[in-house]
């Protein structure tokens, strides 16, 4: 007797599925109307997130962070430079994306994906407009030591947001920094203390490990605009079919860092841009929560 229901349910399933391969935007538009998603989500909810600090044991340190299944793992290397003479009491950080082909059927082996330089570069842009890092705090020696700090973000999963994912992967991973301790040896070069043997030589530059002070820290969210509806975190499905994007980036104090619409068929008009930060408002609010959790967790193992 369950047979014809099974599989009248087995026939419209396939149906909706048809529907939605062939006609994505009428399927999606359906939903909205209903103030839905596909995927069961409110158009101004974000997808689960989730931070583990310390994901790469190699590394000064790191994170992974996950934004529904968009995954990205961001990993911190420091290294003793020479300052350059403009900024001699100074050190540096050097942020680049990666997208494998792993991450997307979209990318080919081979081929650099069309996104990454573009994400690496608002990465660098957002960190260093926010006023996160105080470059100060990486120098050694003025003039003649300072930290540079190789920022690595691999985007493991690309299913959307990766602006988001990456900033936030990039952000927990800075937080779970610990700079080297480093000593100055008998010939007056510095020496990072686990290259030593452990032991601090003439003159102790940094007598421990040590955390960054983070300041401002940017958290972002991307939204979709089509036409009278806003979508926040949109999937990659989404994205593809609805192209207009808003990127809204507020630091912990709910500063406006930057804004950012790289084109698309609707125009962001004032109410829309307002109700995008509202939006972000509240997400700043439940990351700053997430890496907090994150952390406590870390402190308690």
């Amino acid at each position: 007797m369950g047979l014809p229901d099974a599989s009248g349910d087995l026939s419209s399933e396939m149906e909706v599925d048809a529907f939605r391969r062939l006609f994505p935007l009428r399927f999606y538009e359906r939903h909205l109307a209903e103030s839905i998603r596909p995927d069961g989500r409110p158009l101004g909810r974000a997808r689960d997130t989730t931070i583990a600090l310390g994901a790469v044991a190699s590394a000064d340190g790191s994170a992974l962070a996950k934004i529904g299944s968009t995954t990205m793992l961001a990993a911190v290397k420091m290294e003793v430079m020479t300052p350059s003479m403009e900024s001699p009491d100074e050190g540096c950080i050097a942020i680049d994306f990666h997208m494998p082909p792993i991450c997307s059927p979209i990318v080919r082996p081979g081929r650099p994906a069309e996104a990454a330089p573009v994400v690496s570069k608002q990465l660098s842009d957002t960190i260093s407009s926010s006023g996160m890092i105080n470059l100060k705090e990486l120098s050694l020696v003025s003039g003649k030591a300072a930290w540079m700090a190789y920022l690595d973000i691999y985007c493991l999963d690309a299913d959307g947001a990766l602006f988001d994912a990456a900033l936030l992967s990039a952000v927990a991973a800075l937080f779970h920094l610990q700079i080297p301790a480093v000593s100055l040896n008998d010939d007056g070069k510095i020496v990072v203390s686990e290259e030593d043997g452990g032991k601090l030589e003439k003159e102790p530059v940094n007598k421990e490990k040590r955390k960054l002070t983070l300041r401002s820290i940017p958290f972002s969210l991307t939204c979709i605009l089509h036409k009278n509806y806003i979508l926040a975190d949109p999937t990659s499905e989404e994205e593809a079919i609805m192209e207009t994007l808003v990127t809204v980036v507020l630091d912990s104090s709910s500063q406006l860092i930057s804004l950012y619409k790289p084109g698309g068929a609707v125009l962001a008009y004032t109410s829309a841009v307002q109700d995008c930060i509202a939006l972000t408002r509240q997400r700043v609010w439940e990351l700053q929560k997430i890496l907090d959790e994150a952390n406590s967790g870390m402190e308690v193992d």
